[in-house]
Protein backbone atom coordinates (compact mmCIF):
# COMPACT_ATOMS: atom_id res chain seq x y z
CA UNK A 1 0.00 0.00 0.00
CA UNK A 2 2.73 2.34 0.38
CA UNK A 3 3.15 5.13 -2.15
CA UNK A 4 0.18 4.60 -3.98
CA UNK A 5 -2.08 7.04 -4.36
CA UNK A 6 -5.84 6.57 -3.51
CA UNK A 7 -8.46 6.18 -6.01
CA UNK A 8 -11.42 8.19 -6.11
CA UNK A 9 -15.22 6.96 -6.32
CA UNK A 10 -15.82 7.80 -10.14
CA UNK A 11 -19.82 8.13 -10.57
CA UNK A 12 -21.56 9.23 -14.24
CA UNK A 13 -22.13 7.99 -17.70
CA UNK A 14 -19.70 7.55 -21.04
CA UNK A 15 -20.85 6.91 -24.75
CA UNK A 16 -19.65 4.01 -26.16
CA UNK A 17 -15.68 4.33 -27.33
CA UNK A 18 -15.22 7.21 -24.56
CA UNK A 19 -14.48 4.88 -21.95
CA UNK A 20 -11.07 5.68 -21.95
CA UNK A 21 -12.06 9.21 -20.59
CA UNK A 22 -13.18 7.55 -17.81
CA UNK A 23 -10.37 5.78 -16.86
CA UNK A 24 -8.50 8.76 -17.32
CA UNK A 25 -10.35 11.03 -15.39
CA UNK A 26 -10.11 8.19 -12.55
CA UNK A 27 -6.22 8.32 -12.29
CA UNK A 28 -5.97 12.13 -12.84
CA UNK A 29 -7.86 12.45 -9.80
CA UNK A 30 -6.37 9.89 -7.93
CA UNK A 31 -5.02 11.32 -4.67
CA UNK A 32 -6.84 14.47 -5.22
CA UNK A 33 -8.62 16.02 -1.61
CA UNK A 34 -11.65 17.75 -3.29
CA UNK A 35 -14.28 16.79 -5.63
CA UNK A 36 -14.24 17.60 -9.45
CA UNK A 37 -16.70 17.07 -12.63
CA UNK A 38 -15.80 16.60 -16.09
CA UNK A 39 -18.23 16.67 -18.83
CA UNK A 40 -17.87 16.00 -23.04
CA UNK A 41 -19.68 17.29 -25.59
CA UNK A 42 -18.90 15.87 -29.15
CA UNK A 43 -20.72 17.58 -31.84
CA UNK A 44 -23.14 18.70 -29.55
CA UNK A 45 -24.11 15.83 -27.43
CA UNK A 46 -22.63 14.27 -24.44
CA UNK A 47 -20.63 12.05 -24.48
CA UNK A 48 -18.83 12.11 -20.75
CA UNK A 49 -20.52 13.15 -17.80
CA UNK A 50 -18.35 12.51 -14.40
CA UNK A 51 -17.86 13.55 -10.76
CA UNK A 52 -16.43 12.61 -7.77
CA UNK A 53 -16.91 13.93 -4.23
CA UNK A 54 -13.09 13.82 -3.56
CA UNK A 55 -10.93 11.91 -0.73
CA UNK A 56 -11.57 15.00 1.73
CA UNK A 57 -8.09 14.83 2.79
CA UNK A 58 -6.41 17.98 2.57
CA UNK A 59 -2.98 18.57 3.81
CA UNK A 60 -1.62 21.52 5.87
CA UNK A 61 -5.42 22.28 7.07
CA UNK A 62 -5.81 25.83 6.80
CA UNK A 63 -9.24 25.51 6.29
CA UNK A 64 -10.99 26.91 2.89
CA UNK A 65 -10.31 30.16 1.23
CA UNK A 66 -10.80 31.98 -2.01
CA UNK A 67 -8.11 30.16 -3.33
CA UNK A 68 -4.37 29.63 -2.66
CA UNK A 69 -3.12 30.20 -6.18
CA UNK A 70 -3.33 33.69 -7.51
CA UNK A 71 -5.73 33.73 -10.39
CA UNK A 72 -2.87 33.32 -13.46
CA UNK A 73 0.58 32.39 -12.55
CA UNK A 74 3.05 30.22 -14.08
CA UNK A 75 6.65 30.64 -13.16
CA UNK A 76 9.55 31.40 -15.75
CA UNK A 77 12.48 30.41 -13.68
CA UNK A 78 12.89 33.69 -11.80
CA UNK A 79 10.86 33.69 -9.02
CA UNK A 80 8.02 35.69 -10.97
CA UNK A 81 5.29 34.50 -13.41
CA UNK A 82 3.51 36.68 -16.08
CA UNK A 83 1.47 34.08 -17.21
CA UNK A 84 -2.20 33.73 -18.41
CA UNK A 85 -3.51 32.46 -15.20
CA UNK A 86 -2.02 35.34 -13.99
CA UNK A 87 -0.08 38.21 -14.54
CA UNK A 88 1.04 38.87 -10.67
CA UNK A 89 3.84 36.83 -8.72
CA UNK A 90 3.97 32.89 -8.10
CA UNK A 91 4.17 34.42 -4.69
CA UNK A 92 1.30 36.93 -5.71
CA UNK A 93 -1.70 35.65 -3.69
CA UNK A 94 -3.51 36.38 -0.52
CA UNK A 95 -2.55 37.92 3.05
CA UNK A 96 -2.72 35.00 5.83
CA UNK A 97 -5.90 34.92 7.78
CA UNK A 98 -5.79 35.45 11.35
CA UNK A 99 -7.26 32.41 13.33
CA UNK A 100 -10.47 34.73 14.38
CA UNK A 101 -10.78 34.70 10.19
CA UNK A 102 -10.78 31.55 9.70
CA UNK A 103 -13.24 30.55 12.56
CA UNK A 104 -15.57 33.27 10.53
CA UNK A 105 -14.89 31.30 7.82
CA UNK A 106 -16.45 28.41 9.56
CA UNK A 107 -19.53 30.18 10.65
CA UNK A 108 -20.70 30.73 7.18
CA UNK A 109 -19.78 26.77 6.16
CA UNK A 110 -16.85 27.77 4.54
CA UNK A 111 -14.20 26.03 6.65
CA UNK A 112 -15.91 22.96 8.26
CA UNK A 113 -14.11 19.87 7.89
CA UNK A 114 -17.25 18.18 8.40
CA UNK A 115 -17.97 14.93 5.70
CA UNK A 116 -16.05 14.04 2.60
CA UNK A 117 -16.03 17.11 1.05
CA UNK A 118 -16.13 20.16 2.17
CA UNK A 119 -18.45 22.71 3.60
CA UNK A 120 -20.23 19.56 5.00
CA UNK A 121 -21.10 18.54 1.20
CA UNK A 122 -19.52 16.11 -1.20
CA UNK A 123 -19.19 17.20 -4.74
CA UNK A 124 -22.14 15.99 -6.46
CA UNK A 125 -23.35 16.01 -9.85
CA UNK A 126 -25.74 19.21 -9.40
CA UNK A 127 -23.30 20.81 -7.69
CA UNK A 128 -21.59 24.05 -8.19
CA UNK A 129 -18.44 26.29 -7.16
CA UNK A 130 -16.80 29.14 -7.76
CA UNK A 131 -15.00 29.22 -11.25
CA UNK A 132 -12.50 31.59 -11.04
CA UNK A 133 -10.72 33.08 -14.05
CA UNK A 134 -13.02 30.68 -16.32
CA UNK A 135 -15.43 33.49 -15.52
CA UNK A 136 -13.70 35.40 -18.28
CA UNK A 137 -14.92 33.53 -20.63
CA UNK A 138 -18.57 34.19 -19.92
CA UNK A 139 -17.77 37.45 -19.94
CA UNK A 140 -15.93 37.66 -23.08
CA UNK A 141 -19.07 35.81 -25.00
CA UNK A 142 -21.39 38.41 -24.14
CA UNK A 143 -19.09 40.73 -25.92
CA UNK A 144 -19.26 38.81 -28.86
CA UNK A 145 -22.99 38.63 -28.84
CA UNK A 146 -22.69 42.48 -29.29
CA UNK A 147 -20.22 42.15 -31.83
CA UNK A 148 -21.94 39.99 -33.65
CA UNK A 149 -25.16 41.76 -33.61
CA UNK A 150 -23.15 44.60 -35.01
CA UNK A 151 -23.73 47.04 -31.72
CA UNK A 152 -20.13 46.79 -30.68
CA UNK A 153 -16.66 47.00 -32.77
CA UNK A 154 -13.47 45.53 -31.73
CA UNK A 155 -11.89 48.36 -33.20
CA UNK A 156 -14.56 50.81 -31.35
CA UNK A 157 -12.25 53.19 -28.61
CA UNK A 158 -13.74 52.33 -25.36
CA UNK A 159 -14.61 55.77 -25.08
CA UNK A 160 -16.98 55.47 -27.81
CA UNK A 161 -19.39 53.80 -25.14
CA UNK A 162 -18.28 54.91 -21.72
CA UNK A 163 -17.16 58.44 -22.48
CA UNK A 164 -15.30 58.78 -18.75
CA UNK A 165 -13.15 56.45 -19.82
CA UNK A 166 -11.33 58.74 -21.75
CA UNK A 167 -9.54 60.20 -19.13
CA UNK A 168 -6.22 60.13 -18.20
CA UNK A 169 -4.78 59.28 -21.65
CA UNK A 170 -7.50 56.04 -22.49
CA UNK A 171 -8.87 57.84 -25.28
CA UNK A 172 -7.49 55.53 -27.69
CA UNK A 173 -7.98 52.43 -25.81
CA UNK A 174 -9.76 50.12 -28.07
CA UNK A 175 -12.39 47.02 -27.22
CA UNK A 176 -9.62 44.83 -28.40
CA UNK A 177 -7.18 46.12 -25.44
CA UNK A 178 -9.49 45.28 -22.83
CA UNK A 179 -10.29 41.79 -24.06
CA UNK A 180 -6.39 40.68 -25.26
CA UNK A 181 -5.32 42.33 -21.66
CA UNK A 182 -3.74 45.11 -23.67
CA UNK A 183 -5.13 48.33 -21.34
CA UNK A 184 -2.40 48.86 -19.23
CA UNK A 185 -5.11 48.35 -16.36
CA UNK A 186 -3.92 45.13 -14.19
CA UNK A 187 -5.09 46.85 -10.73
CA UNK A 188 -8.16 49.40 -9.84
CA UNK A 189 -5.48 51.43 -7.83
CA UNK A 190 -2.15 52.51 -7.57
CA UNK A 191 -1.72 51.59 -4.07
CA UNK A 192 0.11 48.17 -3.04
CA UNK A 193 -2.57 47.53 -0.58
CA UNK A 194 -4.68 47.20 -3.30
CA UNK A 195 -8.78 49.03 -3.59
CA UNK A 196 -9.99 49.31 -0.19
CA UNK A 197 -13.16 46.53 0.84
CA UNK A 198 -15.58 48.98 0.62
CA UNK A 199 -14.72 50.18 -2.93
CA UNK A 200 -13.57 46.66 -3.82
CA UNK A 201 -17.07 45.10 -2.97
CA UNK A 202 -18.83 47.71 -4.85
CA UNK A 203 -19.10 47.63 -8.78
CA UNK A 204 -20.14 50.98 -9.40
CA UNK A 205 -16.84 52.12 -6.97
CA UNK A 206 -14.92 49.42 -9.27
CA UNK A 207 -15.45 50.95 -12.55
CA UNK A 208 -15.59 55.01 -11.55
CA UNK A 209 -11.24 54.10 -10.36
CA UNK A 210 -10.89 52.34 -13.90
CA UNK A 211 -12.38 55.24 -15.37
CA UNK A 212 -10.04 57.44 -13.31
CA UNK A 213 -6.68 55.84 -13.87
CA UNK A 214 -4.45 56.06 -16.08
CA UNK A 215 -2.90 53.32 -17.81
CA UNK A 216 0.03 51.43 -16.50
CA UNK A 217 1.57 51.00 -19.65
CA UNK A 218 0.46 52.15 -23.61
CA UNK A 219 -2.37 50.64 -24.31
CA UNK A 220 -1.86 47.76 -27.42
CA UNK A 221 1.46 48.30 -26.77
CA UNK A 222 2.34 45.34 -24.14
CA UNK A 223 0.24 43.02 -22.75
CA UNK A 224 -0.12 41.42 -19.43
CA UNK A 225 -3.17 39.78 -17.49
CA UNK A 226 -5.95 41.72 -15.83
CA UNK A 227 -6.87 39.13 -13.41
CA UNK A 228 -9.81 40.85 -11.14
CA UNK A 229 -10.20 44.07 -13.60
CA UNK A 230 -10.77 42.44 -16.53
CA UNK A 231 -14.64 41.70 -15.94
CA UNK A 232 -15.27 45.70 -14.78
CA UNK A 233 -13.90 46.66 -18.25
CA UNK A 234 -15.12 44.33 -20.55
CA UNK A 235 -18.47 44.10 -18.27
CA UNK A 236 -19.24 47.54 -18.42
CA UNK A 237 -18.46 48.11 -22.06
CA UNK A 238 -21.42 45.61 -21.98
CA UNK A 239 -23.61 47.30 -19.68
CA UNK A 240 -22.92 50.44 -21.58
CA UNK A 241 -24.29 49.48 -24.62
CA UNK A 242 -26.64 46.62 -23.64
CA UNK A 243 -28.51 48.62 -20.66
CA UNK A 244 -28.30 45.76 -18.32
CA UNK A 245 -25.06 44.40 -15.92
CA UNK A 246 -22.83 41.95 -17.57
CA UNK A 247 -24.37 39.46 -15.29
CA UNK A 248 -28.53 40.19 -16.40
CA UNK A 249 -27.25 40.49 -19.86
CA UNK A 250 -25.50 37.19 -19.25
CA UNK A 251 -28.38 35.56 -17.47
CA UNK A 252 -30.86 36.60 -20.47
CA UNK A 253 -28.91 35.93 -23.48
CA UNK A 254 -26.60 33.26 -22.87
CA UNK A 255 -27.90 30.98 -19.72
CA UNK A 256 -31.55 31.22 -20.24
CA UNK A 257 -31.94 29.95 -23.65
CA UNK A 258 -29.54 27.67 -23.21
CA UNK A 259 -30.45 26.15 -19.59
CA UNK A 260 -27.06 27.02 -17.73
CA UNK A 261 -26.65 26.55 -14.22
CA UNK A 262 -23.93 29.08 -14.57
CA UNK A 263 -24.28 32.51 -12.83
CA UNK A 264 -22.51 35.83 -13.12
CA UNK A 265 -23.95 36.60 -9.17
CA UNK A 266 -25.44 33.54 -7.38
CA UNK A 267 -29.44 33.59 -6.57
CA UNK A 268 -29.95 32.63 -3.61
CA UNK A 269 -32.28 30.01 -4.25
CA UNK A 270 -29.42 27.97 -5.35
CA UNK A 271 -27.22 28.90 -2.11
CA UNK A 272 -27.57 24.95 -0.98
CA UNK A 273 -25.92 23.71 -4.10
CA UNK A 274 -22.94 25.58 -3.66
CA UNK A 275 -19.65 23.71 -2.33
CA UNK A 276 -16.94 25.87 -1.42
CA UNK A 277 -12.88 25.78 -2.97
CA UNK A 278 -10.29 24.67 -0.64
CA UNK A 279 -6.79 25.75 -0.66
CA UNK A 280 -3.92 22.96 -0.24
CA UNK A 281 -1.08 24.98 0.14
CA UNK A 282 -0.83 27.81 2.38
CA UNK A 283 -1.22 31.15 1.01
CA UNK A 284 1.82 33.58 0.52
CA UNK A 285 2.27 36.74 2.50
CA UNK A 286 2.57 40.52 0.98
CA UNK A 287 5.67 40.54 2.17
CA UNK A 288 6.50 37.32 -0.01
CA UNK A 289 4.59 38.99 -2.76
CA UNK A 290 6.68 42.59 -2.52
CA UNK A 291 9.82 40.14 -2.72
CA UNK A 292 8.64 37.95 -5.92
CA UNK A 293 7.88 41.24 -7.49
CA UNK A 294 11.19 42.84 -6.57
CA UNK A 295 13.04 39.48 -7.98
CA UNK A 296 11.59 40.22 -11.28
CA UNK A 297 13.43 43.42 -11.92
CA UNK A 298 10.80 46.07 -10.85
CA UNK A 299 12.26 48.61 -7.88
CA UNK A 300 9.65 48.80 -5.17
CA UNK A 301 8.87 52.36 -6.18
CA UNK A 302 7.81 51.90 -9.77
CA UNK A 303 4.14 51.87 -10.56
CA UNK A 304 4.00 48.74 -12.62
CA UNK A 305 5.70 47.03 -8.94
CA UNK A 306 2.97 48.66 -7.08
CA UNK A 307 -0.17 47.90 -9.68
CA UNK A 308 1.01 44.07 -9.59
CA UNK A 309 1.20 44.27 -5.61
CA UNK A 310 -2.29 45.71 -5.92
CA UNK A 311 -3.39 43.29 -7.99
CA UNK A 312 -2.63 40.49 -6.12
CA UNK A 313 -4.34 42.11 -2.79
CA UNK A 314 -7.61 42.89 -4.65
CA UNK A 315 -7.82 39.51 -6.24
CA UNK A 316 -6.91 37.61 -2.86
CA UNK A 317 -9.83 39.71 -1.23
CA UNK A 318 -12.16 39.34 -3.73
CA UNK A 319 -11.61 35.79 -3.78
CA UNK A 320 -12.35 35.40 -0.03
CA UNK A 321 -15.52 37.08 -0.02
CA UNK A 322 -16.48 34.24 -2.52
CA UNK A 323 -16.62 32.09 0.81
CA UNK A 324 -19.42 34.48 2.00
CA UNK A 325 -23.28 34.75 0.69
CA UNK A 326 -22.27 38.59 -0.25
CA UNK A 327 -19.46 37.48 -2.29
CA UNK A 328 -21.37 34.74 -4.13
CA UNK A 329 -24.35 37.13 -5.10
CA UNK A 330 -22.49 39.82 -6.23
CA UNK A 331 -20.57 40.21 -9.84
CA UNK A 332 -17.13 39.74 -10.07
CA UNK A 333 -16.96 38.85 -13.40
CA UNK A 334 -13.67 38.37 -14.01
CA UNK A 335 -13.67 35.81 -11.10
CA UNK A 336 -16.79 35.17 -9.51
CA UNK A 337 -19.16 32.95 -11.74
CA UNK A 338 -20.70 29.94 -10.46
CA UNK A 339 -21.46 27.13 -12.29
CA UNK A 340 -20.84 23.18 -12.76
CA UNK A 341 -19.18 21.32 -15.27
CA UNK A 342 -22.10 19.84 -17.04
CA UNK A 343 -23.16 23.76 -18.11
CA UNK A 344 -19.14 25.17 -19.21
CA UNK A 345 -19.09 22.21 -21.57
CA UNK A 346 -22.48 23.04 -23.20
CA UNK A 347 -22.20 26.93 -23.33
CA UNK A 348 -19.02 25.51 -25.21
CA UNK A 349 -20.62 23.57 -27.48
CA UNK A 350 -23.14 26.19 -28.39
CA UNK A 351 -20.08 28.49 -29.38
CA UNK A 352 -18.79 26.37 -31.93
CA UNK A 353 -22.27 24.24 -32.96
CA UNK A 354 -26.14 24.18 -32.55
CA UNK A 355 -27.20 22.79 -29.12
CA UNK A 356 -31.06 22.01 -29.18
CA UNK A 357 -31.24 24.19 -31.54
CA UNK A 358 -29.53 27.43 -30.09
CA UNK A 359 -26.02 28.20 -31.69
CA UNK A 360 -24.37 31.35 -29.62
CA UNK A 361 -22.01 32.87 -32.03
CA UNK A 362 -21.41 32.41 -35.79
CA UNK A 363 -18.05 30.53 -37.17
CA UNK A 364 -16.51 34.04 -38.02
CA UNK A 365 -16.86 35.51 -34.89
CA UNK A 366 -15.40 32.16 -33.43
CA UNK A 367 -12.42 32.66 -35.63
CA UNK A 368 -12.26 35.93 -34.63
CA UNK A 369 -12.30 35.34 -30.92
CA UNK A 370 -9.73 32.86 -31.34
CA UNK A 371 -7.01 34.96 -33.55
CA UNK A 372 -3.96 35.65 -31.30
CA UNK A 373 -3.53 39.09 -29.98
CA UNK A 374 -0.65 38.96 -28.34
CA UNK A 375 1.97 36.83 -29.78
CA UNK A 376 3.37 40.03 -31.20
CA UNK A 377 3.21 42.02 -28.15
CA UNK A 378 6.13 41.86 -25.54
CA UNK A 379 4.98 42.36 -21.51
CA UNK A 380 5.28 45.64 -20.20
CA UNK A 381 8.60 47.22 -18.72
CA UNK A 382 11.36 44.79 -17.40
CA UNK A 383 9.35 41.89 -17.66
CA UNK A 384 10.11 41.39 -21.41
CA UNK A 385 12.84 39.52 -20.09
CA UNK A 386 10.73 36.79 -18.91
CA UNK A 387 9.15 35.76 -21.94
CA UNK A 388 9.80 32.43 -22.99
CA UNK A 389 8.05 29.55 -24.46
CA UNK A 390 5.31 29.15 -22.21
CA UNK A 391 4.51 32.45 -21.79
CA UNK A 392 0.79 33.06 -22.34
CA UNK A 393 -1.75 33.95 -25.04
CA UNK A 394 -4.48 35.84 -25.60
CA UNK A 395 -7.30 35.94 -28.20
CA UNK A 396 -10.35 38.47 -27.99
CA UNK A 397 -11.07 36.78 -24.48
CA UNK A 398 -9.68 33.53 -24.64
CA UNK A 399 -6.84 31.62 -23.62
CA UNK A 400 -5.10 30.17 -26.50
CA UNK A 401 -2.73 26.59 -26.19
CA UNK A 402 0.43 27.00 -25.04
CA UNK A 403 2.58 24.20 -23.50
CA UNK A 404 1.72 25.59 -19.78
CA UNK A 405 -2.16 25.09 -21.02
CA UNK A 406 -2.31 23.21 -24.18
CA UNK A 407 -6.40 23.27 -24.20
CA UNK A 408 -7.42 20.58 -26.75
CA UNK A 409 -4.26 21.82 -29.49
CA UNK A 410 -3.88 23.89 -31.88
CA UNK A 411 -6.59 25.64 -32.74
CA UNK A 412 -9.12 25.38 -29.78
CA UNK A 413 -9.71 28.48 -27.54
CA UNK A 414 -11.19 28.62 -23.65
CA UNK A 415 -10.14 29.67 -20.34
CA UNK A 416 -8.71 28.31 -16.92
CA UNK A 417 -9.17 29.43 -13.38
CA UNK A 418 -7.17 29.45 -10.65
CA UNK A 419 -6.55 25.93 -8.68
CA UNK A 420 -7.57 23.89 -11.51
CA UNK A 421 -10.99 24.87 -13.49
CA UNK A 422 -11.23 24.94 -17.18
CA UNK A 423 -13.60 25.32 -20.60
CA UNK A 424 -12.35 24.77 -23.56
CA UNK A 425 -13.72 23.99 -27.41
CA UNK A 426 -11.74 22.95 -30.58
CA UNK A 427 -14.55 23.96 -33.33
CA UNK A 428 -12.91 21.77 -36.20
CA UNK A 429 -13.24 18.53 -34.06
CA UNK A 430 -16.78 19.63 -32.51
CA UNK A 431 -15.24 18.84 -28.60
CA UNK A 432 -16.79 21.03 -26.09
CA UNK A 433 -15.50 20.33 -22.11
CA UNK A 434 -15.91 21.36 -18.85
CA UNK A 435 -13.89 20.66 -15.85
CA UNK A 436 -15.20 22.23 -12.24
CA UNK A 437 -12.92 21.08 -8.78
CA UNK A 438 -13.27 21.61 -5.25
CA UNK A 439 -9.00 21.55 -4.30
CA UNK A 440 -7.10 24.42 -5.52
CA UNK A 441 -4.24 22.46 -6.64
CA UNK A 442 -3.14 23.58 -9.79
CA UNK A 443 0.43 25.45 -10.01
CA UNK A 444 1.01 26.89 -13.15
CA UNK A 445 5.20 27.38 -12.46
CA UNK A 446 4.80 23.63 -12.78
CA UNK A 447 3.18 23.38 -16.04
CA UNK A 448 -0.36 21.94 -16.82
CA UNK A 449 -2.37 20.61 -13.88
CA UNK A 450 -1.70 16.62 -13.33
CA UNK A 451 -5.16 16.63 -13.13
CA UNK A 452 -6.07 17.63 -16.34
CA UNK A 453 -3.56 15.69 -18.69
CA UNK A 454 -4.74 12.05 -18.77
CA UNK A 455 -8.06 12.70 -19.28
CA UNK A 456 -7.67 15.62 -21.88
CA UNK A 457 -5.05 13.37 -24.07
CA UNK A 458 -8.06 10.51 -23.73
CA UNK A 459 -10.88 12.73 -25.34
CA UNK A 460 -8.43 14.07 -28.00
CA UNK A 461 -7.64 10.13 -28.98
CA UNK A 462 -11.64 9.72 -28.64
CA UNK A 463 -12.73 12.16 -30.84
CA UNK A 464 -9.90 11.11 -33.13
CA UNK A 465 -7.34 14.06 -33.22
CA UNK A 466 -3.78 13.05 -32.95
CA UNK A 467 -0.80 15.34 -31.97
CA UNK A 468 -0.74 17.31 -28.70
Amino acid sequence: MSGRRPAPEVTGIVRPGWEGVRDAFTRGQSGDPGGAQLAVRHEGRTVVDLWTPGLGRFGYGAGAVGGAVPDGVHGTGAGYGTGAEAGTATATGYENRTEAEAGRDAETGYGSERGAGIGGEVFRADSVGVLMSVSKALVAVCAHLLIERGLLDPDDPVARHWPEFSAAGKAGTTITDLLAHRAGLPAYTDDPAGLPDPFLLDPRARVRALAAMSPVWDPGKAFLYHALTYGDLVGEVVRRVSGESVGRFFAREVAGPLGLDLWIGLPEREEHRFVPQRAVRPDPTPGQVAQAVERAGLAPGDRLATSLRASSAELGRATASFGTRRGRAAEFPAAGAIGDARSLARLYAALVGHVDGVRLLSATTVDRARTPCTDHLPQPGVLHRLDGPDRSRFGLGFELPRPGLPLLGEGSFGHAGAGGRLGMAHPESGLAVGYVCAAMAWEPSAGPDPRWMPWTEAVRKAAGLSGG
